[in-house]
């Protein structure tokens, strides 16, 4: 089955980034004021995000993702979408309570990246973030190949609603180890997990 690039802008579609959405809806604050999406592509997170916080700001280097992100969501008031590299975008330090990105890390230095989103959250804010990672060896490979049975099932069960956005796609540089690493670094007592579609998830919050 072919995935669908242009997504129902009623619908909600799945992928295996999609799939991880509610790891990053459930890392909401309660009282969440301004919550940002670093990558947010067409804007489907920042739609889920819009509920739970009194404002919602996604940014995205693709004029055509952003372009597409408020053409689908132009009924949401509570929503703005800035096109800009977020690495070289004047973010403001401390203004958000929930900072999230979902398979678009990568795409960037990470250390440089995570840092960022950690120094805009506000004290007691929540950071996260899913993406995805290379094989560092053959432990790697076997854990990714666990992975399939898991892969077929959701593709099954969401057939009806398989979807891609058509955002550019960049290979991973960094070994699952060296991601989980170095987001402990950055981030002391993050929850750094693996998950079996090929993603994995860092959780954390910003202490007051």
């Amino acid at each position: 089955m072919a995935l669908s690039t242009s997504p129902d802008p009623v619908h909600d579609y799945w992928n295996h980034n999609t799939h991880y959405h509610d790891v990053v809806l459930s890392a909401v604050p309660r009282g969440c004021r301004a919550a940002l999406d670093v990558g947010c592509g067409d804007g489907l997170l920042v739609r889920r995000l819009a509920p739970r916080a009194e404002h919602v700001t996604g940014i995205d280097a693709s004029a055509e993702m952003i372009a597409r992100a408020r053409e689908l969501n132009a009924g949401v008031d509570n929503v703005e979408f800035v096109e800009a590299d977020f690495l070289e975008h004047d973010v403001p330090r401390e203004h958000f309570d929930f900072v999230c990105s979902v398979a678009a890390i990568h795409h960037m230095d990470f250390t440089a990246g995570l840092t960022k989103m950690r120094d805009a959250l506000r004290p007691g804010g929540s950071l996260a973030v899913i993406s995805l990672a290379s094989n560092g060896g053959v432990a790697d490979l076997l854990y990714g190949a666990a992975g399939l049975p898991a892969h077929y099932f959701h593709r099954w069960r969401n057939r009806r609603r398989v979807g891609n956005p058509g955002a550019p796609i960049v290979d991973p540089s960094m070994t699952w180890a060296q991601v989980r690493d170095e987001a402990l670094r950055l981030l002391p007592g993050a929850r750094f997990r693996r998950h079996a579609l090929w993603r994995y998830s860092i959780v954390w919050r910003k202490p007051r």
